[in-house]
């Protein structure tokens, strides 16, 4: 057990109400969770404020509240600590309480629209190639050395992360790679971490919904960088417009990446093939397993990485030819009788461009594309991928993705609106609408041909959809094999 005082150091505490040398059993920012002898910060949240829930957490046997607004009414025998941001107080807290484990890793986060998973992943996956011990957390699943451990958010609550580095340090881990989404950055959950690196990949038109604008959604981005320490390296991709934007206030030693300019590490692509693509990365020829520009500039991100970690040059080099793609990230599923299923996450604007541009690349026949938009997120990205899937594709299919409490049908439309837009000019392109999702992928199957590619793009990795009232088991994967194995 700590004390309180020892948990509120490095907190910007205004004012304080009570005894702060009592013991503390644990941090909740769920009332729900409180227990006698816990303190209870008092966050707030998207969807609620914890000032509601202070009672709740008192009557429960909270001996502690940390918040924003001070109750009128506050018991003797209770401590307040008055701070202006709980969400960062939250964050620092559980640092002290988990006795700050980042400090013992050397903990990298990777931050962008697109190629978090893959950057994050693919750094986990090459320092075990060297013989390192290493933890993940990513949208896909969490990794403690070798146990995998389900995620749930694509960066988990501030509360969590301290307790999963915690666990990777007392089982033996020297490094963590994980994802900084722009909302995690925004709402705290990666305050009190000591970041050893960042990584910044690209922004493009996402998550609007929740930032309002673009420049708000750079902002987000920018900040996790601006307060990176100084012994930190800030590697960003100078082939974005807004890469260097990145670099401009922060502390950490300054590196770029490029596929087109001089930079500090650099690649380029010499050949694309189904099953990999020869790069000339840092001068030197690696043949990899990987297909698409796009994961060239991952490939690259992670080698940079990997060298500003320390690790030799030859070493590295080695390491990632021998890296295979990451689960749902253009996973080559089937190729049968002469047609190749691809699944892929691709869910912006710029993901399913990349994707399809790739596909292009590679095949000699069509392209068929079965996507949708998710509901209750960002509206406008829909007739933009609807227009994407109508100038780089053959016949494109507008399926749902995960709707939830938005009507599928209502979605489609706003897809539709972009393709009928762009149709105009591809009078040789196709589409239907199937709402259906397996039905989508099954028709999809069936009208592919020899040496065409079908991608299945907006879910990847995920085995759910998300209805207006439940959440089904559904895997992108599952249903593409059982289509090709019933209608070829």
């Amino acid at each position: 057990m700590k004390k309180l005082k020892e948990l509120l150091n490095g907190v910007n505490v205004g004012k304080v109400y009570g005894d702060t040398d009592r013991e503390i059993g644990h941090i909740h920012f769920d009332s729900r969770k409180i227990e006698p002898g816990d303190v209870f910060i008092a966050q707030r949240g998207v969807n609620a404020d914890g000032h509601a829930f202070i009672d709740k957490a008192l009557t429960r046997g909270a001996v502690a509240v940390v918040c924003e607004q001070l109750p009128e009414n506050r018991p003797e025998e209770v401590t307040y600590i008055w701070t202006a941001d709980t969400s960062e107080a939250l964050g620092v807290m559980a640092g002290n309480y988990w006795d700050n484990p980042s400090r013992e890793l050397k903990l990298v986060g990777v931050t962008g629209t697109n190629g978090k998973t893959t950057t994050a992943t693919l750094l986990y996956e090459l320092v075990r190639l060297a013989g390192e011990k290493a933890g993940l957390l990513s949208t896909v699943c969490n990794y403690i050395g070798e146990e995998k451990i389900p995620a749930t958010h694509t960066t988990p609550d501030a509360l969590s992360i301290q307790e999963l580095l915690r666990r990777m340090v007392d089982a033996g881990c020297r490094y963590c790679f994980m994802e900084a989404s722009s909302h995690a950055i925004h709402q705290k959950r990666i305050a009190g971490l000591d970041f050893d690196g960042a990584i910044f990949s690209n922004i493009t038109h996402d998550h609007l919904d929740y930032h309002k604008t673009f420049k708000a959604y750079i902002e987000a981005k920018k900040a996790f960088f601006d307060r990176l320490p100084a012994h930190a390296f800030a590697l960003t991709n100078a082939d974005d417009k807004n890469g260097l934007v990145m670099l401009q206030n922060t502390r950490a030693h300054r590196y770029t990446y490029s596929c087109r300019t001089m930079a500090d590490f650099t690649a380029k692509v010499l050949e694309k093939h189904l099953d990999g693509t020869l790069l000339r990365l840092d001068g030197e020829e690696v043949w990899t397993k990987f297909t698409g520009d796009f994961n060239a500039y991952n490939l690259l991100a992670v080698y940079a990485a990997a060298r500003l970690l320390g690790f030799p040059k030859e070493n590295v080099l080695e390491y990632v030819s021998l890296l295979v793609p990451v689960s749902g990230r253009f996973e080559t599923l089937i190729s049968t009788e002469g047609v190749m299923a691809v699944v892929d996450y691709a869910h912006t604007p710029d993901g399913l461009e990349n994707i399809l541009k790739t596909a292009k690349e590679i095949t000699k026949g069509r392209i068929l594309v079965v996507f949708g938009c998710g509901g209750d997120r960002d509206r406008k990205k829909r007739p933009i991928m609807g227009a994407i899937a109508a100038k780089y594709s053959d016949i494109a299919i507008i399926t749902s993705d995960n709707p939830r409490s938005e009507d599928p049908n209502f979605i489609i439309s706003e897809v539709e609106d972009g393709v009928r837009q762009e149709a105009k000019n591809h009078p040789a392109f196709h589409y239907e609408v199937i709402a259906d999702r397996r039905q989508a992928i099954e028709r999809a199957i069936r009208l592919a041909e020899a040496e065409d590619i079908v991608l299945i793009a907006g879910k990847g990795h995920e085995t759910y959809q998300i209805l207006k009232d439940k959440t089904i088991h559904f895997d992108d994967r599952e249903e593409a094999r059982k289509a090709i194995r019933e209608c070829k």
